[in-house]
């Protein structure tokens, strides 16, 4: 990967995938699975895992292809518009829309949590879906930003009533949701699952400095979901895909933790031993003119990797979706892969940037809308903290 502007390493590596499912003796698509205990040959759908010690009654086929069924989102009740902020800090509306493209986001209030907008959004995904809370295997919850410290998936899990399903938290702060959709075809194809859903949601607004007009002005909170199901090779939703980070980056965007200085108990020497400090996370800090140049740079060319890898060019596209950071961002990444603006998905205005959520909040509210059509090709790319970033080439439905 190429140096961007001294931000990323140039010693980065994608993860490609490289063959879509083992190759039969005649050079075929074949699918492969497991047996408990023994093999058995499960015909043209592959080999199955006998489940009777699994939670589920449903046999695990693997080497399966994956596809999105349904999609859901939730926001806060609260809006706060340009003006708003404009009470607390030095801004205006102008300033704010001009450089970021952003007019209004929403910020949780009162008991709202960042589960309960978990939850709301996963069963709108499930309810398009037509899939009942029983019959998911796995829930991915892509959060920096959880409710409790040891992460909140088990609970989204717990509180949808999905009692088969296995759940966990993956942290890839504005990639997360990219992160979690390519993980989640991985466990249909390799692990014999048959619906995941994968929600990502985020209330940054809880380490916003307010009084910071560089990064108040651009958070919102929110949470999207999907259902992915497994399907036949010959429907598979998922084309190509081409992920990165490096750390060399994260100077330029992080919220790093902090330790409170209290009264600890000293040896001889004066050296504190106990207790431990405890710590907290300081607020986000940014540097926006490096981060908007590593995204120019670095979003298109994952994205062309993306396509390459799906055997396709940037004309096939339908739709491209971008996380929802900065309208200059969607703008100049929109240019450099020449799709026109009639082309893009934006919703920035209404939310702001609303890390993990923002690429199915934007994908649920394009698909209620009838924007996006069965069959569509969309490129969608999250980059962000870490640094993290790739793209997914996926089609809906």
């Amino acid at each position: 990967m190429a140096n961007a502007l001294g931000i990323v390493s140039p010693s980065v590596h994608c993860f490609r995938r490289r063959n879509r499912a083992p190759l039969g003796l005649d050079g075929s698509e074949k699918k492969t699975a497991l047996i408990c205990l023994a093999a058995a040959d499960g015909g043209v759908e592959g080999r199955v895992l006998d489940s009777t010690s699994s939670r589920s009654c449903r046999p695990r086929v693997v080497g399966m292809g994956s596809k999105l069924v349904g999609c859901g989102s939730a926001v806060p009740k609260l809006l706060i518009s340009n003006d708003d902020l404009a009470q607390i800090v030095e801004t205006s509306d102008e300033w704010i829309s001009v450089r970021t493209g952003i007019r209004n986001r929403r910020v949780l209030s009162e008991n709202e949590t960042l589960g309960g907008l978990a939850v709301a959004a996963a069963k709108g995904a499930l309810q398009m879906a037509h899939v009942e809370a029983e019959e998911v295997d796995l829930v991915i919850m892509c959060t920096s930003t959880p409710d409790d410290l040891f992460g909140c998936g088990a609970q989204v899990q717990r509180d949808l009533g999905c009692k088969n399903a296995w759940a966990f938290d993956i942290t890839a702060a504005c990639s997360g949701f990219v992160v979690g959709l390519i993980t989640a075809t991985r466990f249909i194809k390799g692990g014999g699952f048959q619906n995941i859903l994968v929600v990502g949601g985020d209330v940054l607004s809880r380490y916003v400095d307010w009084t910071d007009r560089g990064t108040c002005i651009l958070f919102g909170d929110a949470a999207g979901a999907v259902l992915v199901q497994a399907c036949g090779s010959d429907e598979d939703g998922l084309l190509g895909f081409d992920l990165h980070s490096d750390g060399h980056g994260q100077r330029q965007l992080n919220a790093p933790a902090k330790d409170d200085h209290s009264n600890f108990i000293s040896n001889n020497n004066g050296t504190s031993l106990f207790p431990p400090k405890k710590a907290s996370y300081s607020c986000i800090q940014m540097n926006g003119k490096e981060v908007f140049r590593f995204a120019v740079r670095c979003v298109p060319q994952s994205i062309e990797a993306a396509l390459e890898e799906a055997g396709l060019t940037s004309s096939s596209i339908d739709w491209l979706l971008l996380h929802q950071a900065n309208q200059r961002i969607i703008d100049a990444v929109a240019t450099r892969l020449e799709i026109p603006s009639d082309k893009v998905i934006s919703n920035l205005a209404n939310y702001g940037n609303t890390s993990a959520a923002s690429i199915p909040l934007a994908l649920d509210e394009a698909v209620r809308t009838g924007k996006v059509q069965a069959g569509n090709t969309i490129a969608t790319a999250g980059f962000g903290a870490g640094l993290t970033w790739g793209s997914v080439i996926m089609r809906w439905k």
